[in-house]
């Protein structure tokens, strides 16, 4: 297989050698790969747990488990979130 890097890559790739974490170009892009992967199966789980919730969420209002939503109160609780968040 050939695989062909842009220059940036390449010089990360080159930065990774001179680091001595790897000892070939090879390596680091397994690694690249494997990190890849586990990307893709937390996504994967995250995707499958919020399906999950949002399951929940239909089947809770279709057996009438729902209650009603005051917007200020939501927008107050969201703007002092932010603010806690701003100041911390």
């Amino acid at each position: 297989m050939n695989v062909s890097l842009t220059k940036k890559l390449e010089n990360y790739v080159q930065d990774k050698l001179k680091s001595g974490l790897y000892t070939s170009a090879s390596e680091v892009i397994r690694e690249g790969l494997r990190l890849l992967q586990e990307q893709e199966q937390l996504r994967k789980i995250k995707l499958k747990a919020l399906k999950s919730e949002i399951r929940k969420g239909l089947d809770d209002a279709k057996s009438g488990r729902t209650s009603s939503l005051d917007i200020n109160s939501i927008k107050t609780r969201g703007r002092t979130l932010l603010k806690r968040k701003r100041n911390a």
